[in-house]
């Protein structure tokens, strides 16, 4: 037991190291840079060589290593087979020829500096690679993901992070630890079982297993199954010599297969930031600032060449598939830096006394540095390359050729989030009127039943990036939340309205309604199940008893209405009024006396009663404020933005709005 008020020895750096990483990262986000790169910088503050507030190095090396892990497996399992095949001969053509053309020059630029060829090769791999964490942000911040510049970006990536299979297994022949023909022909050929593996237990075991595990329902045992997947297959893969970076990206790829995808996605990723997160500060802290400062000329150099040879290699790479200029420029400045799996590869080589340029520990320090400057420069990159791009021309042929059109930016269908039998029958209405819809739930029961009926399913919740970005929320017309009760359908509701802020929502909850909460979410519809279910029953009754109960239908009992009164002339019963929900769709208790003679209507701002006005027969506006306790009313007529006090006999405009013309 730890004696009272003594702290563990390492809470101190933790603190220190996250709240860097927060801090900074924060400060660069605002600055609409990437967080990786206020991490890394993070990482130069906090490290042994600045301010030294992390001094066991071991241990944030330690969770760095499973933070790469978890980076590799998440990557893996949004490259799936099928994503493969679709832009599969940008990947296998335009990829290979972009990795060889730049290993090849870098290779050839260090053997002209006396560099001995194998560390020119590993050299050379370190360059080719590029920042698939910060190109697919800033693809995505840009809206360009199917977009022809995106998608071959995307591919070019996908054979970066697949190549790193061969660099690793390459990496002990350039070490020096084995050599020869033979040793080379068996590292391809050990990739190449080692995918077709991938590939069978992908297609054959994952998926059943998987969906076992899911028809559980609960979150907490699909986490842990999904992490023992993740650092199981990583620690099997070390086994038989494959890095356990690498068996981690092979893990995702065994994922991407199954149908819960997009779910394991969602609920790894926050572990898998935290994690990532260590991972980047972690290389920062390799760098040294006083080292930097006496070879900065040098850094800028080097930074310059990496753009220059990047820029033509991927120019030249892209350009062989035909897709026309503009596209092959775009791509070439968007991947013009060094990605962050060259750090796992450039640990991996040091193991076999490999560094970049055969510089040692001054490398490392400038392969750092190089890297931190470009993931800053890619979203400045990136903007550069569009601006010259514009003024290119597209081969619009060409690019429909190399399957690389963009997806037509059409909002179509309807997400429906959860499922049971409610928005069943909504889809069947949907379906019967031919709007397209997409469902997302949890339960692989009801997502079986959902596709069954021949619905796009996404299995996660909706409230997570992943499971959205599955979804596609650009084709997202209407947003409904059919199967949730009220806490979670306005969690749900808060969350879609910030990713798709133009997207009306349309909510009915299983119990009461929080219509403030709905209100808060811009919510656009509120369905209210008991009054869904009694105004039919109710005029089915009085279709029998041949009791006339037409009326005009207005108000809309679906619509939240919340009365603001301009603050200057609001009289003190207008303090604090909550957001409404009509009860009725015309005057409540002449609804339920059978009539509809009224004149106009008021609502209730307090409880949302829907009364008529004093030229009405019932007068049941000032009824109802008399009977109720609730003095203040809202006009519910067309046009008119006002409010109206019972006991002051004062009339007040809506805030932002003009006053009515007559009261």
């Amino acid at each position: 037991m730890l004696a009272a008020g003594e702290s563990p020895a390492y809470l101190g750096p933790i603190v220190a190291l996250l709240l860097a990483a927060g801090l900074i990262g924060a400060l660069f986000v605002r600055l609409r840079v990437v967080p990786i790169v206020g991490f890394l910088l993070a990482g130069v503050v906090i490290g042994p060589h600045q301010l030294g507030l992390v001094p066991d190095v071991e241990m944030v090396e330690a969770a760095a290593d499973i933070g790469v892990m978890l980076l590799l497996f998440t990557i893996g399992v949004e490259f799936s087979l099928e994503r493969l095949a679709r832009i599969r001969r940008f990947v296998l053509g335009g990829g290979t020829l972009q990795v060889v053309l730049t290993t090849a020059a870098v290779a050839g630029l260090c053997l002209l500096l006396g560099v001995d060829w194998n560390v020119g090769v590993f050299t050379g791999f370190l360059v080719a690679l590029s920042s698939t964490a910060i190109v697919l942000k800033v693809v995505a911040a840009k809206g360009a993901t199917q977009q022809p510049v995106g998608q071959a970006s995307v591919g070019t990536l996908i054979l970066q992070d697949l190549a790193i299979i061969v660099m690793v297994m390459l990496i002990p022949v350039l070490g020096g630890e084995a050599g020869g023909t033979w040793e080379v022909v068996r590292a391809l050929g050990t990739a190449a079982l080692v995918l077709a593996a991938v590939i069978l237990v992908a297609r054959k075991i994952m998926p059943p297993l998987l969906e076992r595990v899911a028809r559980l329902c609960s979150p907490e045992i699909f986490l842990l199954s999904i992490v023992a997947i993740a650092l199981g297959v990583a620690y099997l893969t070390s086994l038989a010599g494959i890095s356990t970076a690498l068996g981690a990206f092979l893990a995702g790829m065994v994922l991407s297969e199954s149908r819960h995808s997009a779910h394991a996605l969602s609920e790894i990723m926050p572990l898998q930031m935290v994690f990532s997160a260590v991972f980047f500060i972690s290389i920062g802290m390799l760098l040294d600032l006083a080292v930097l400062a006496q070879m900065w000329w040098i850094v800028l150099l080097l930074a310059v060449a990496v753009v220059i040879v990047k820029v033509l290699t991927t120019f030249t790479a892209v350009s062989a598939l035909r897709v026309g200029p503009a596209t092959a420029v775009g791509s070439a400045f968007l991947l013009a830096q060094i990605g962050e799996f060259s750090f796992v590869l450039q640990q991996t080589g040091a193991a076999y006394g490999l560094s970049p340029a055969g510089m040692g520990d001054e490398g490392g320090q400038i392969l750092v540095a190089v890297t931190v400057l470009l993931m800053t420069a890619t979203p400045a990159l990136g903007a550069l390359g569009a601006a010259i791009a514009r003024r290119l021309p597209r081969n619009a042929a060409a690019e429909a050729a190399a399957g690389l059109e963009p997806d037509a930016d059409t909002r179509d269908r309807v997400l429906i989030s959860g499922w049971g039998p409610v928005a069943r029958n909504l889809g069947a209405y949907l379906e019967a009127n031919g709007v397209p819809s997409t469902v997302t739930t949890l339960s692989p029961d009801l997502a079986a039943d959902a596709e069954s009926r021949g619905h796009t399913v996404v299995r996660g919740e909706a409230t997570k990036a992943t499971v959205l970005h599955e979804v596609g929320m650009d084709r997202v017309k209407l947003i409904v939340i059919a199967e949730n009760d009220s806490e979670a359908a306005v969690h749900i509701a808060h969350v879609l309205h910030g990713v798709a802020p133009g997207v009306p929502i349309v909510v009915r909850p299983t119990d009461v309604p929080d219509i403030t909460g709905f209100y808060d979410a811009d919510v656009k519809r509120v369905v209210d199940t008991h009054r869904a279910v009694t105004e039919p029953l109710g005029g089915a009754v009085l279709d029998l008893l041949d009791i006339d109960h037409t009326h005009r239908g207005h108000p809309d009992p679906t619509v939240v209405r919340h009365f603001r009164p301009e603050p200057d002339t609001a009289c003190a019963h207008m303090e604090d009024l909550p957001p409404v929900l009509p009860k009725s769709p015309g005057c409540t208790e002449c609804l339920r006396k059978g009539r509809h003679d009224w004149v106009h209507l008021r609502i209730c701002a307090q409880c949302g009663f829907v009364g008529c006005c004093d030229d009405s027969p019932g007068r049941h506006s000032q009824w109802h404020a008399e009977r109720a306790g609730h003095p203040v009313v809202m006009s519910a007529e067309d046009g008119e933005d006002w409010g109206w006090c019972f006991l002051d006999e004062h009339l007040v405009a809506d805030t932002g709005a003009a006053p009515a013309e007559n009261a």
